[in-house]
């Protein structure tokens, strides 16, 4: 089974209002173990990044001025990816922002049935959270401490590794994902677990933004009163009293 893990990085919150994408990341999975495979590229936004855009990912417009459009990458990433299943966290976000430049170019939209959220994987195993990618990196013992931006291809490498440990099948595998992450630590942006796993000192703001999350929760009020959410919900507000 062969699966791509995938993070994006922009210039805001919002395709609709003209926010741009400035890098993707992926990583390929084959039966939940990553192969070494990558589609790593910066984009030209054609447009400003944000002072407040820049502090988060740290890509400046300067930077990105001669890196290629997002129209001269598109069929490179969609032949990449496929018909594959994603493995995103917080994919609402990435996907609109995806399905946006896609659209704009006349290619199909990634379609829901084909994306797995780990945002939602988490919230499940973890209602109490908290679920942002640091907070999973220390909760499964992750090493995290290269990570002092957003970036689409690291944080989709340790989305990697979040990802077998949220699915609870790192010991079902007997191993051979760890060896091979290993096998990969020593390229640039690669990542080792290991036994004490370093952490960043200050965790990254979360990009889940107070919107989004109003979002879900008039999304929970449609589900009827005995949807599975109002459980997790109700642990979660428990939990921050």
């Amino acid at each position: 089974m062969r699966e791509i893990v995938l993070d994006t990085e922009t210039t805001g919150l919002d395709p609709r209002g003209g926010d741009r994408l400035v890098e993707i990341g992926c990583v390929e999975l084959l039966n939940r173990i990553p192969t070494g495979r990558e589609f790593h590229r910066y984009i030209n936004p054609e447009r400003d990044v944000p002072a407040e855009v820049v502090a988060v990912h740290g890509l400046t417009g300067e930077f990105l001025s001669d890196k290629p459009v997002f129209a001269q990458v598109a069929s490179e990433f969609v032949e990449f990816i496929g018909e594959d299943g994603l493995v995103i966290h917080n994919a609402q976000f990435d996907v609109g922002f995806l399905n946006a430049e896609l659209t704009r170019l006349s290619f199909p939209e990634i379609t829901p049935d084909r994306v797995t959220c780990t945002l939602q994987l988490a919230r499940r195993r973890h209602p109490a959270g908290p679920n942002n990618l640091d907070a999973l990196c220390k909760r499964y013992g992750i090493d995290n401490s290269k990570r002092t931006k957003h970036g689409a291809l690291m944080d989709s490498l340790l989305l990697a590794e979040v990802y077998i440990e949220l699915l609870g099948a790192r010991q079902a595998l007997l191993g051979l994902a760890d060896d091979l992450a290993g096998g990969l630590a020593g390229s640039e942006g690669g990542i080792r677990r290991r036994q004490q796993a370093a952490q960043r000192p200050v965790p990254l703001a979360a990009r889940l933004t107070a919107e989004l999350e109003a979002e879900h929760l008039v999304f929970v009020e449609t589900l009827g009163e005995t949807a599975v959410w109002r459980r997790y919900l109700s642990v979660a507000a428990q939990t921050s009293e």
